[in-house]
């Protein structure tokens, strides 16, 4: 299955992509991981950790202390699939994350990514 193998990726090789893409268009490190730890429930040392252990996008969201509540705030397409849509609660949780960076990456205020 080609979800298994996004599944397994360490979580902090795409975490450098995110930073890559949000400091391209004038957005900061500090801005992602607002973004990451308010999807999340991770603190900034929680998210260091996680990044530092080099877990997969599993381990990441298994050991996540909690989901936002306004997560089924965030709606649209990213990856030609609309994220309220996908089927497959993990694959969900990483295309929330990727839906809310490139929001950042475009942007967006952060008030509205943040879903206030």
């Amino acid at each position: 299955m080609k979800n298994e193998r996004v599944f397994k990726m360490s979580f902090a090789s795409v975490y450098l992509h995110y930073i890559t893409k949000a400091e391209k268009k004038g957005r900061t490190k500090e801005e992602v991981d607002t973004v990451i730890c308010w999807l999340t429930g991770y603190d900034q040392n929680g998210l260091q950790q996680q990044i530092d252990t080099k877990t997969s996008f599993i381990t990441f969201f298994d050991e996540a202390p909690s989901l936002n509540p306004n997560v089924s705030k965030i709606t649209g397409v990213i990856c030609g699939y609309r994220v309220e849509d996908i089927k497959e609660p993990l694959m969900q949780k990483i295309r929330y994350m990727d839906k809310l960076i490139d929001e950042l990456a475009k942007g967006k205020k952060m008030e509205k990514i943040l879903r206030e």
